[in-house]
């Protein structure tokens, strides 16, 4: 089954245009597809902040807790000598 595809038409000043248009052109790729490529990455960043916010939100104390037994497991051992304080 073939998806459709939809038409957006979006303004944006010169300067992002040129941009845009060499970042394509070192890609390799069309106008389009890296406009695809950089909303699609952009969304999902939004989406995974988002998500772990209401994680949060919700579940503050249960997260800090678990994070609390991880670091607690963790070994305890001396630092190399080039990651020393001197």
């Amino acid at each position: 089954m073939k998806k459709s595809k939809n038409v957006m038409t979006i303004r944006v000043p010169e300067e992002l245009k040129e941009r845009i248009e060499r970042f394509s052109l070192l890609q390799g790729v069309s106008i389009n597809q890296f406009a695809l490529y950089s909303f699609t990455k952009e969304l999902a960043e939004l989406e995974s902040n988002q998500f772990f916010r209401n994680e949060l939100k919700s579940n503050k104390k249960e997260l800090l807790k678990k994070f609390d037994n991880i670091m607690l497991s963790v070994p305890e051992r001396k630092n190399p000598e080039w990651d020393e304080l001197k």
